[in-house]
């Protein structure tokens, strides 16, 4: 399981605003609600995000094995 980690927090701290995000079409709604709600984004929406935060992916996601999930 994919775990993100307060990705919206790291976009404030680096002076992103949601508001900001939407306005100037950075980020969609749906994107910053999925964020939100820690659901799947894609790897093009965290690589946007990795360079504005100039965080690396490993500084916004963590995985965490799934022991309830069957292959």
């Amino acid at each position: 399981m994919i775990i993100y980690k307060d990705i919206l927090k790291k976009l404030d701290e680096a002076g992103y605003s949601t508001y900001q995000l939407r306005k100037e079409k950075v980020l969609s709604e749906s994107v910053i609600s999925r964020l939100r709600n820690n659901q799947d984004v894609s790897l093009t929406t965290l690589d946007t995000i990795c360079y504005l935060t100039g965080l690396g992916i490993e500084d916004l996601v963590e995985y965490k094995p799934d022991t309830k999930k069957c292959l």
